[in-house]
């Protein structure tokens, strides 16, 4: 009896997604919905660039590789929110928390490295085509792809231990549905001003310094596109680049929001909306967003289908 009063002490409090909303299980039904679709379509892409020969390029390994980070970044946190939620149990253990925020960070910073890897892939492409081949072979890529993974956990795990360990001397409430590094934050009861200040630098890094290198990648891009003479290879190669783009978007600006200010200068509600956009919404519209604009991802659906229909 004494372990479990323990356990439940060291336990933290999740309070869901928006609490105070009247409406909360249409919401959380939705949210699961979303999830569902989510999962599913990145599954269908990974299994279409898995299938498909023509796929199986330095481009399409980098979008398998996005795809597995939001199918896994999904499924870490809307089925313990969802099971909290339907259960009415809204405890999570200390290693759990410590756990989710570990995933959640690794993959985040994973994502951020692999979008930035699809902009130099998209820039070798365009502005330098005949050293594509020697530039971004399948080895090459594959080890860049492993390097993002390798990045993205040895900075999750430094981000993870450190602040697990500040004392939490009040409620162990967190206003959030899921752990996060900057919520759990506001739980401490020392002055967590320096390393909230880490935070915003390695936000920096990890952040801006990718979005930089993004940005100049299409600077170049455009350049090149605009002294095209074909309007066809214009439009060919602008519709590859805009679907890209708009993830990048969906990506950077939301979690620049968060990661890059003062975790005193949110609400739980900011922080909530921005975290069910860019965490559950966003990873259901990135296969969508490449699909449709995609003709070589259509038409390994469409092989795909027709091989399902006579089978």
């Amino acid at each position: 009896m004494m372990l479990m009063n323990e356990t439940f002490v060291t336990d933290f409090i999740l309070v869901g997604l928006f609490p105070e909303f009247q409406h909360s299980i249409v919401l959380n039904s939705i949210i699961i919905f979303i999830y569902i679709l989510a999962f599913l379509g990145n599954i269908l892409l990974i299994i279409l660039i898995c299938s498909d020969s023509r796929l199986h390029t330095p481009m399409y390994i980098l979008l398998s590789q996005l795809s597995i980070i939001d199918l896994t970044l999904t499924s870490t946190i809307v089925p313990k929110m969802a099971s909290n939620f339907f259960t009415g149990k809204r405890n999570i253990s200390w290693i759990g928390c410590g756990t989710q925020s570990f995933f959640f960070l690794m993959l985040g910073m994973s994502e951020c490295l692999i979008l930035t890897l699809m902009a130099y892939d998209r820039y070798v492409a365009v502005c330098n085509p005949l050293r594509y081949p020697t530039i971004m072979s399948t080895r090459i890529c594959l080890h860049m792809v492993v390097g993002c993974w390798i990045g993205g956990s040895s900075s999750s795990f430094i981000h993870t231990v450190y602040p697990m360990h500040f004392p939490i001397c009040g409620s162990r409430e967190i206003q959030h549905f899921f752990c996060e590094v900057p919520v759990l934050i506001k739980l401490s009861c020392e002055d967590t001003s320096v390393y909230q200040l880490v935070v915003v630098v390695t936000s920096i890094v990890l952040l801006v310094v990718p979005f930089s290198l993004i940005t100049a990648s299409y600077t170049f891009i455009f350049i090149t596109v605009f002294h095209m003479n074909s309007v066809k290879s214009r439009r060919k190669t602008l519709a590859t680049c805009s679907s890209h783009l708009i993830v990048v978007s969906l990506f950077f600006g939301p979690n620049i929001f968060i990661y890059m200010t003062f975790t005193s200068s949110h609400s739980p509600e900011q922080d909530q909306a921005l975290s069910v956009f860019s965490n559950i919404l966003t990873p259901m519209l990135n296969p969508i967003i490449y699909s449709l604009r995609n003709k070589e991802v259509v038409a390994a659906l469409r092989k795909l289908s027709g091989r399902r229909v006579i089978m």
